[in-house]
């Protein structure tokens, strides 16, 4: 799904190429790139963008999510990967730089700018809902949902689906939410809403959201970059 990156960091991902096989994923799924999926709007978040950001204090932040984020993938060497919320891409950028000779596609709800950005970039993505991927069981062995699963109206089927086409690991992220609401009101942002993010629709703490990917996945690591929580599980 989309969702615009949420507020505290910072610090652009580099940029990769495109994987050479990418775009046989989407010809898997028996689409044209851009498959059915709900019409309605879907409130995904603010437009701050905090891989641009210039705040230090953001950038630090961001840099240390995206060391995180790097030290969840060590030890893998996946063939075929997917990304649900690819949103801009930035984060899909990193994963294929990571591993040049996956396969890997990434999938957003349906977004003319996001399509626009995809083809600037290189990237290989499609429109798609999380809840119902278009894809086989067992496509992936490496599958991720950064800063997505606060947005999906229904993430027990989101993480259904992910099981579904996964067949190795699973790296999420999420704000932690308890910190998350308190670094918006200390900056007196969205305080009629006792700082919660708009579209954010569900709220983790650290260990909720471990009981929530252990519920389908056995989990591996937990790790806190706040304002964060991030997950790798594997599949069972």
């Amino acid at each position: 799904m989309r969702r615009s990156p949420d507020t505290p960091p910072a610090a652009r991902a580099d940029s990769g190429r495109s994987s050479a096989g990418a775009t046989s994923l989407a010809s898997d799924a028996g689409s044209n790139r851009t498959p059915a999926v709900p019409t309605e709007d879907v409130v995904t978040g603010n437009t701050y963008d905090k891989y641009g950001s210039t705040n230090p204090i953001e950038q630090r932040m961001m840099a240390n999510f995206l060391r995180r984020l790097d030290s969840m993938l060590d030890g893998l060497a996946p063939r075929r990967v997917l990304e649900i919320g690819v949103g801009e891409g930035e984060v899909l950028d990193r994963v294929r730089t990571r591993f040049p000779d996956a396969d890997i596609v990434g999938v957003d709800l349906p977004d003319p700018e996001l399509a626009a950005q995809w083809r600037e970039r290189g990237v290989s993505a499609m429109f798609a809902d999380a809840t119902r991927l278009p894809f086989p069981d067992d496509a992936f062995d490496l599958a991720l949902a950064i800063e997505v699963m606060e947005h999906i109206p229904q993430p027990a089927r989101a993480l259904d689906e992910l099981a579904r086409v996964c067949t190795g690991t699973l790296v999420l992220s999420v704000p932690f939410e308890p910190v998350w609401r308190a670094g918006n009101l200390a900056r007196r942002r969205y305080v009629r809403d006792w700082g919660n993010t708009p579209g954010h629709v569900n709220h983790w703490t650290r260990w909720g959201f471990r009981r929530f990917v252990a519920s389908v996945f056995d989990v591996e690591q937990v790790r806190s970059p706040l304002p964060w929580t991030m997950v790798r599980a594997t599949t069972r």
